[in-house]
């Protein structure tokens, strides 16, 4: 593969930034066992912030984003991987330090890569990407942690949000009730299609001030917000349940107490999708490709945008402006 290719780059130099479309070679991809033909990748908050000079997330430039990515193997030095092979590869150090998914060819360690499971398409599996996973792993957590239906009403905070609406579609084709938190009135429609059960307005879990324990409310929830929300769901978690946080959008900040864990039994669950073990990793994966899979889901979560679109989109997700998931055809 001696042709130069496409690739999205963002170079910073002193105090110019620069983020468009590029032409690099095999020669520019960092070091890994694996090369792959790129089909398609994925918008997340992560690669939102490595597209903006002040993201925090990129530290050597010229760099090429993308966090998530699915495709073909056209070459491999790792034995466990063969060409033709379709993999997925998302988080570990993709599109953070190691050039990522926004681009015609990547090479990573085959140590990150993931073979596509049977009933998963590589679009299908870019729809997911992390944020899929993300709340794959949650609702694993939380079921391995004891969430029952019989419990009660489940909460997905930021509920529209890529994390947010992949949580409540797996739970809702789980049976559990799930109670969706939103600040957009107009998406109500969008998330009782998922499978939410009931509505609540994102305020209502941002009360001006927060009890140590509050009356008990929910069987379990699904935070991808964190902050002042993570706070009030911990004191109105029922009795011996168990919230799973992966999200920072609400704020890095948890003022709380510890009355819910000593007086209530409950369980903060911290979900990291970034360096979860492989066994782990290609099981949530194989769950969402056979008994967690909705077809429809593909089609009501996801939007498709091609390689140039990314720095529009990657500017609306850092202000709450997407819906569901964003797929880049590579």
């Amino acid at each position: 593969m001696e042709h130069a290719f496409r690739a999205l780059i963002a170079d910073k130099q002193e105090d110019r930034f620069f983020l468009g479309i590029k032409e690099i070679t095999e020669d520019d991809l960092p070091e890994g066992e694996v090369t792959i033909r790129v089909s398609y990748s994925s918008i997340n908050y992560k690669d939102g912030l490595a597209c903006t000079p002040n993201g925090r997330i990129v530290s050597k430039y010229p760099f090429v984003p993308g966090i998530d990515l699915s495709g073909m193997v056209i070459a491999s030095k790792d034995p466990r991987f063969h060409e033709g092979d379709p993999v997925i590869v998302t988080s570990y150090e993709m599109g953070v330090s190691h050039f990522g998914g926004f681009s015609e060819y990547a090479r990573v360690p085959g140590d990150w890569v993931v073979p596509l499971p049977s009933g998963l398409s590589l679009r299908e599996a870019m729809v997911y990407g992390t944020a899929g996973f993300t709340a794959g792993l949650s609702v694993f957590r939380l079921i391995h942690n004891g969430l029952r239906p019989d419990l009660g009403p489940v909460l997905v905070s930021g509920a529209t949000g890529g994390v947010g609406s992949m949580a409540v579609s797996i739970l809702a084709k789980l049976g559990y009730d799930v109670t969706a938190s939103t600040g957009k009135e107009s998406e109500h429609d969008y998330l009782k299609a998922l499978g939410a059960k009931e509505i609540i307005n994102r305020e209502e879990l941002t009360p001006d001030k927060i009890k140590p324990l509050d009356k008990m409310r929910w069987g379990g929830a699904v935070d991808p917000v964190g902050g002042k929300t993570l706070a009030y769901i911990l004191s109105t978690l029922k009795y011996g349940c168990s919230a799973a946080v992966s999200g920072l959008t609400g704020g890095t900040e948890l003022s709380t107490n510890v009355f819910p864990f000593i007086l209530r039994g409950v369980n903060l669950l911290g979900i990291d999708s970034v360096y979860c073990p492989m066994d782990t990793r290609k099981q949530i994966w194989e769950l969402l490709a056979g008994d967690w899979k909705q077809e429809q889901l593909f089609k009501s979560i996801g939007r498709e945008i091609a390689l140039e679109d990314v720095p529009e989109a990657a500017e609306s997700i850092l202000k709450g402006k997407i819906r569901g998931r964003t797929v880049v055809k590579v």
